[in-house]
């Protein structure tokens, strides 16, 4: 089978070089791919803003299977269009993705159908969220509806930094483009998690979960980021809680969608907030999240393509997926600057010794190769992973590889599982 993928960082690298291993992959195609992409497969030129131009390249490759990773060419309607024209394609519908492209639609779909999140009030007007800020205790957040690359959602302090906020988002100063819709919700505190599972319409099948680091600095504080290391264990998440996370919020996502005629295929990213009163629902993603697949699918023991066939064709509930025991961690990489300015086109040094590490792979997230050289091309540079019999073990292989890489203004976080380290 031909496999093409659509993307360029981190995760689309890690679904390729899982994708690999399936005995039925001959070729494997990334548009537009990265520096690290190129090893295990040829990587063409694609704009991922552009419908007409991710048709052509889909047109033109003719793929048995198109892997959709980021999440702009689902809101532009490229699993639609693939699907009418008759291809197979792994990810969600325009109209399924809404669950992430917009937060209000999310949030009153979680109250249609009991799904437990914060509670929340959905503004189309700058006077109707000031006078809303009263519903809500502080800190609170403030969210954007539409995509906003990670930097959309705002945990305000106090009600002065509210009004700054909606003002921002109103007029457009915060993102660069003017919010016509902005979500209030309250501030709900626990421990993250990030519980994807795969769906096929109907059935959903779970993956391993995993924990993010948002935050730039050490000690989760700083800027939000779109993800500075992951980790994932068994011991995250009890068996009685996974199931019921799976019965309560998961599975009534799909039937919700299946009920209001927009059936979700593809991968649902759950992220959750593990509070005093139970988990509840932070936010949807409708694809893989990054760098949580470089971890989760580290852990994989059984055919990706397969899974991946099963959702597309509506037979998953006939498939199922195997799992290392143990542990994952990966480490990322990224420029100086990062989440703000920073400089590419720097080259990166010590990769062929970090990758010869046992149980080590490093993903390319920001990277290009030019004139057979591996350059920075992004904020988030590298996805150093590891696996191991425990978490300890696997964030040590992890940084003892991260150790050996060098670029200029190279930064990383050197408490990568610190929450479960501590305990």
């Amino acid at each position: 089978m031909k496999v093409l993928v659509i993307g360029a960082g981190g995760r689309e690298h890690a679904l390729a070089w899982a994708l690999k291993m399936s005995p039925r992959v001959t070729q494997i195609v990334c548009a537009p791919g990265n520096g690290g992409a190129a090893s295990i497969a040829r990587c063409v030129p694609a704009n991922l803003k552009d419908l007409n131009d991710l048709l052509r390249v889909v047109s033109t490759e003719s793929p048995d299977l198109t892997v959709v990773g980021p999440e702009l060419p689902l809101s532009l309607g490229l699993a639609d269009e693939l699907r009418r024209r008759g291809m197979a394609v792994f990810g969600p519908t325009q109209a399924a993705a809404m669950l992430e492209t917009s937060k209000a639609f999310a949030k009153r779909f979680m109250q249609r159908h009991n799904i437990p999140t914060a509670t929340y009030a959905v503004c189309s007007e700058q006077k109707e969220a000031l006078d809303s800020l009263h519903l809500f205790h502080f800190p609170m957040v403030i969210k954007a509806d539409g995509l906003a690359a990670g930097k959309g959602v705002l945990i305000c302090e106090n009600k002065a930094e509210a009004e700054q906020a909606i003002e921002g988002l109103f007029s457009g100063k915060l993102l660069g483009n003017s919010e016509a819709t902005i979500v209030l919700e309250e501030f709900l505190t626990g421990e993250e998690l990030s519980f994807l599972v795969l769906a096929d319409g109907k059935h959903i099948a779970p993956l391993v979960p995993a924990q993010d680091h948002k935050r730039i600095g050490e000690g989760d504080t700083g800027l939000n980021t779109g993800g500075m290391g992951v980790y994932s264990t068994d011991e995250m998440l009890d068996p009685t809680m996974r199931d019921w996370i799976l019965h309560h919020i998961a599975q009534p996502t799909i039937d919700g969608m299946a009920a209001e005629d927009t059936p979700f295929t593809g991968v649902l990213y759950i992220g959750l907030m593990m509070t005093a009163r139970g988990p509840m629902v932070l936010e949807y993603n409708a694809r893989f999240g990054d760098p949580e697949t470089q971890a989760i699918l580290a852990r994989l023991d059984s055919d990706l393509l397969e899974a991946l066939e099963s959702c597309v064709e509506g037979r998953l509930s006939e498939t199922e997926l195997r799992w290392k025991p143990g542990a994952s961690a990966c480490v990322v990489a990224a420029s100086a600057g990062y989440p703000g300015s920073y400089t590419s086109g720097y080259k990166i040094a010590g990769l062929s010794e970090a990758a010869r590490l046992p149980e080590v792979v490093v993903f390319h997230a920001g990277t290009a190769l030019v004139d057979d050289e591996i350059l920075t091309n992004g904020g988030r540079v590298l996805g150093v992973t590891a696996t191991a019999d425990s978490l300890e073990e696997a964030l040590s292989r992890a940084y003892d590889a991260i150790g050996k890489i060098h670029f200029e203004g190279m930064y990383y976080r050197h408490d990568i599982g610190w929450r479960a380290l501590k305990k």
